[in-house]
């Protein structure tokens, strides 16, 4: 990569090396176990004129997208934070029965659903063939597409213009930010509003969140690149929530830069506890790649001698992230004998690169392991309460990011 996809500059300085790695989300069938794997490297850089971080676009989202492995629906938290943004922005932006929703990337229709359930008119725009027919049957209108500018268009001269756009977990998953945005725009009505969360990259240099660097996310934003990304397609940043989600989110609240007016002071702030972190310079970015190793070095020390020690240690989860920390640290069946997860569809197949088994969570109860290594850490709250059942045997979690931590998990309380 040799310039920057935003606003093109040469001037793109080394964050981190993660080596070379599968597309995290190509788990593999066991008839494809003796064939070879591709692995593109996973280099991160940033751009030090719009400070747009970045990697090199080697996959299409064509190639992972079109058959997607990911359906938001299995993740209990993930459907309430769905839920209680569908609520929320009904009340913010006094959306009626005349409104009209558009989610683009809307998966299993998780969230769109909840529109459905208030009587709102929405359509679900998502590439992927898999989870968009789960969409449509569990009944949310969902279009087989990728957001283009021409799609856009399209939707909007069928279906009229959208009160509100919303783009959860999308905006880092597309190489050509620019046209992407536009399609944003086109969709969105000239006195409506675009709502998108991504991963704040804040949170990802500080909170060490190097895992959730892999082939599906071409970029990563703070507030201030962020702008420069919606600017580029006629939208103005007008609001910003910090949340928990994916271990720190950034909500984007934009509008066509015609009606946006002034942004709000929670912009400011966290504009400037960015420029207080480095982002702005390349001091803020110097110490990451050594923090990276010692986590690595810690886990695998960790998982090592758990294997001398003859304790067992097995996975909880196959999340894309999980996949770029087993072939970042090397982590192979003999360290870590299998993982599980709640969605059927990984379940028989293996990691990619590492090629560890994934099997059903029940698994978990039969075998009564040591340790349950969480590699969905965002998910904390959620998987300390779901898998509490192994204090039973004594069994504890053990949470790789932000820094190796092994807890001893309570037993779930009995209500009368």
């Amino acid at each position: 990569m040799t310039r920057c996809r935003l606003c093109g500059s040469a001037a793109l300085a080394s964050v981190v090396d993660l080596g070379a790695t599968p597309p995290c989300e190509s788990f593999l069938a066991a008839d494809q176990l003796d064939q070879p794997e591709p692995a593109y490297p996973l280099h991160l850089r940033v751009c030090t004129d719009c400070w747009l971080a970045q990697i090199p676009p080697l996959i299409t989202p064509e190639e992972t997208f079109t058959q997607y492995a990911y359906f938001s629906s299995y993740s209990t938290s993930w459907v309430e934070h769905a839920r209680t943004f569908v609520a929320d922005a009904v009340q913010r932006l006094a959306l009626g029965p005349d409104a009209f929703v558009v989610e683009v990337a809307s998966n299993d229709g998780y969230l769109l659903r909840h529109v459905v359930d208030r009587g709102i008119r929405c359509l679900g725009i998502e590439p992927s063939v898999n989870v968009g027919a789960a969409a449509r049957e569990a009944g949310v209108p969902t279009l087989t597409e990728f957001l283009s500018p021409d799609t856009g268009s399209r939707v909007r001269a069928e279906h009229g213009p959208a009160d509100l756009v919303v783009a959860n977990n999308v905006y880092a998953h597309i190489p050509d930010v620019v046209g992407f945005t536009q399609g944003l725009r086109a969709l969105v009505a000239d006195d409506g509003w675009v709502s998108i969360e991504v991963q704040h990259l804040l949170t990802l240099i500080e909170e060490n969140q190097y895992d959730t660097i892999y082939h599906e996310h071409f970029q990563y934003y703070t507030v201030a690149s962020a702008i420069r990304a919606l600017e580029s397609g006629g939208l103005a940043l007008v609001d910003v929530e910090l949340l928990p989600t994916h271990g720190g989110s950034v909500r984007l609240w934009a509008r066509p830069a015609e009606v946006a007016g002034d942004p709000s002071h929670r912009v400011a702030d966290v504009l400037a506890r960015e420029k207080a972190a480095g982002l702005l310079e390349l001091s803020g970015y110097s110490e990451f790649s050594a923090r990276v190793a010692t986590v690595r070095r810690d886990l695998l020390r960790f998982l090592i001698e758990a294997a001398e020690r003859g304790e067992t240690v097995v996975g909880y989860g196959a999340p894309g992230k999980g996949n770029t920390l087993l072939n970042h640290c090397g982590i192979r069946p003999d360290l870590l004998p299998y993982t599980v997860d709640r969605n059927p569809y990984k379940h028989g197949r293996f990691t990619p690169g590492t090629r560890i088994p994934i099997l059903p969570p029940e698994r978990i109860a039969a075998d009564r392991p040591d340790y349950v290594l969480v590699l969905p850490w965002n998910l904390r709250a959620e998987l300390v309460e779901q898998l509490s059942f192994i204090h039973d045997w004594g069994g504890r979690l053990v949470f790789p990011i932000p820094e190796l931590s092994i807890v001893e998990v309570a037993p779930k309380e009995v209500t009368a």
